[in-house]
């Protein structure tokens, strides 16, 4: 046999038993996304000013990725599109919507985490109601969006009160149906977040019950689907270096911050800044010990019957960046 013969057999040899391995890099490369979709909602400070600078476009460009963008009216329907698989990141939502999700079994990736903003989220009645305290909530309608923030606010400050959730008649209604309802004086009260908060203060006579203060933290987490995490991690490291970054700026030039958001907003630049004033955008890495009130969060959700089952929001996928 010829040596010329005997190494093309043995060529031959090698190659056979590399397919598997060529077939298996071929379908990771299939299965790796060449665009991240991300969801958001009008109070995604961060990720509105990421998306009006056009920053992600930028920064994930060399890695061949591109950005697109879908809004949502809350939290809720955002995580349940990411669960779905209609967005692969979810911009910031408050710390309660993470509980409903997992509570129906979405496969979620925690990103990252804001620092506590308990002031940028209160029960607020008009100036003239005789609704004098959180006491006085017994019995009348308040709206508030379904999962978010303001509804575990809403429950504890019941709670602080003597009351529990069934005490209240809810509306649950979107930001901008909620601020018509209290307007209207279909609703005797009103949870909201800012910037939604800002502007109802600024723009009408209205009156603070209670706000977060020694009730409810307010940390955003900001999420994504965890196949999308796993096929992606490099791409889930530029956006949070970009989110930690932009909260930076936001923090040390408000004005200028506000002069960017507002016209995106539709509000003017005093209320932005007033909005933001009250916001952390302290990006940082989620902890599991910081994952404690999102327990408490879900215990307290389960006690008043609104989750389907139990759930235990320590026990999730968090994102670390390689070393």
């Amino acid at each position: 046999m010829s040596t010329h013969f005997t190494l093309r057999r043995n060529a031959l040899k090698a190659f056979i038993a590399l397919l598997p391995a060529l077939a298996l890099g071929s379908a990771a490369a299939q299965d790796k996304p060449t665009t991240v979709r991300i969801g958001y909602q009008k109070s995604s400070t961060l990720i509105t000013v990421l998306k009006t600078r056009s920053t992600l476009e930028q920064k994930l460009a060399p890695l061949g990725v591109k950005v697109s963008w879908h809004e949502f009216a809350s939290g809720l329907p955002l995580l349940e599109a990411l669960n779905v698989g209609s967005v692969d990141v979810s911009a910031d939502v408050a710390d309660t919507v993470p509980v409903f999700a997992l509570a129906a079994g979405a496969n979620l990736t925690y990103v990252a985490q804001e620092a506590p903003s308990p002031t940028a989220q209160a029960i607020v009645v008009k100036a003239d109601s005789p609704i004098k305290s959180v006491a006085d909530l017994k019995g009348k309608r308040v709206a508030f969006a379904k999962a978010a923030g303001v509804h575990y606010l809403l429950i504890a400050a019941l709670e602080k009160n003597g009351l529990s959730f069934k005490d209240i008649q809810p509306a649950y209604l979107a930001p901008a149906d909620g601020r018509a309802a209290f307007e209207r004086d279909s609703v005797d009260a009103w949870v909201v977040w800012d910037p939604f908060l800002s502007a109802v203060q600024r723009q009408a006579k209205v009156r603070v019950l209670a706000d977060g203060t020694n009730l409810a933290q307010y940390q955003r987490y900001y999420l994504a689907s965890t196949p999308f995490a796993q096929a992606r991690p490099d791409v889930i490291k530029v956006i949070h270096d970009a989110l930690t970054e932009t909260g930076k700026w936001v923090k040390q030039s408000p004005k200028d911050a506000a002069a960017l958001l507002a016209p995106v907003w539709g509000l003017d630049e005093a209320t932005v800044e007033q909005a933001n004033g009250r916001r952390s955008y302290d990006v940082r890495l989620v902890q599991p010990e910081r994952l404690q009130e999102q327990q408490a969060i879900a215990d307290t959700f389960t006690r008043e019957g609104l989750l389907p089952r139990k759930v235990n929001a320590t026990a999730v996928p968090v994102w670390k960046p390689s070393l």
